[in-house]
């Protein structure tokens, strides 16, 4: 019998998991495995990586997360899998608000193809973030639009192709990257705009996909909210905002835990995540040392947090809803052009 499962999800660093990771993973049971462009080369390769994780927990549905957005941000792609449009592109088309709807959940739907039938179920999109003059280009095309309105319908339809798919969607930043001028990978971004402002276009489309099974925190601060720490690690955020204000009672993932806005050591960071009031640690990488530091800061996935991870898992139980793939290519390329 395994251990019990811990509120993490770890990376592993090239095509196939090492004696290192599999001891690892055997040993402190992430929920998840996220998997990047060093972990992907073809289809039956990313098969036999998913399939050696599940084996290794012992759970056939255990999560394998990857960031399949379109655009800059694909880590499956051509030659073996086809190259889908950023989100502004097909949010910026001069068509009805409905008609790109259609098209944001064709091309969800259709990633979600490629991603379930290599054995990944949870899809780190989409950005619902809406950026703002002065914001940094880390969000840029892979928002939907410069609206909340217009993020949260295209936002929406991206989620309602996933989940037709049977892939989970993770709805991101929480609550909100678009003012952010700095990039969180690189460094801390601090945002100092109203709450007023934050309230009316950046929180606006994660209160209106406040639903949805997932969610990924923002390593932002919002001075009007805590000035002292980022959304990932502030009690106030969490609690006031993302489960209060905007009412998400999903699963909350932190962003990636390697990223340089956090400070301190991955079991400091980890550890105040969790105080923080988030349910799941992501370290999107493996360094032995750095990953059981993770590992051992994260608490047993168990109350209200496996309460969630269990709700968003059920709602892709089952066979995919009917889809017609070439007819969703055909209206895709009806509209964009014919490089993408």
């Amino acid at each position: 019998m395994p251990a019990p499962t811990r509120a993490f999800i770890t990376g592993c660093n090239a095509l196939q998991l090492t004696d290192e990771e599999r001891a690892f993973i055997k040993k402190n049971q992430p929920w998840g495995l996220i998997l990047f462009k060093r972990n992907i080369d073809n289809p039956a390769q990313v098969i036999q990586l998913t399939e050696d994780f599940r084996e290794i927990v012992e759970r056939e549905n255990a999560p394998v997360l990857i960031d399949q957005e379109g655009g800059r941000v694909q880590r499956m792609g051509p030659p073996h899998w086809p190259k889908y449009p950023p989100a502004a592109t097909l949010g910026n088309l001069p068509v009805s608000i409905q008609t790109r709807a259609s098209l944001v959940c064709d091309s969800a739907r259709l990633m979600a193809e490629d991603l379930r039938a290599c054995g990944i179920n949870v899809d780190c999109m989409p950005v619902l973030d809406v950026p703002a003059p002065g914001g940094h280009d880390v969000i840029g095309d892979r928002a939907y639009g410069k609206d909340a309105a217009t993020v949260t319908s295209l936002g929406r339809a991206a989620c309602e192709g996933l989940l037709g798919g049977r892939v989970l969607p993770v709805i991101k930043h929480l609550p909100g990257h678009g003012r952010a001028g700095a990039d969180s990978h690189l460094e801390l971004p601090v945002v100092t705009a109203s709450l007023a402002d934050l309230t009316a276009s950046d929180f606006a489309p994660f209160l209106g996909l406040n639903t949805m099974p997932l969610a990924m925190s923002a390593h932002v601060v919002y001075t009007a909210i805590d000035p002292d720490h980022p959304a990932t690690t502030s009690k106030k955020v969490v609690r006031d905002y993302m489960r209060g204000h905007i009412g998400f009672d999903g699963l909350i993932m932190s962003d990636d835990l390697a990223m340089k806005a956090l400070k301190g050591s991955f079991h400091e960071k980890t550890e105040a995540l969790f105080s923080a009031g988030l349910d799941m640690a992501l370290y999107c990488h493996f360094d032995a040392a750095s990953a059981q530091e993770v590992a051992e800061a994260s608490p047993v996935l168990d109350g209200k947090r496996a309460e969630r991870a269990l709700r968003a898992l059920k709602m892709i139980e089952g066979k995919p809803d009917p889809f017609d793939r070439d007819a969703a290519w055909a209206r895709l390329q009806g509209v964009l052009s014919p490089s993408v």
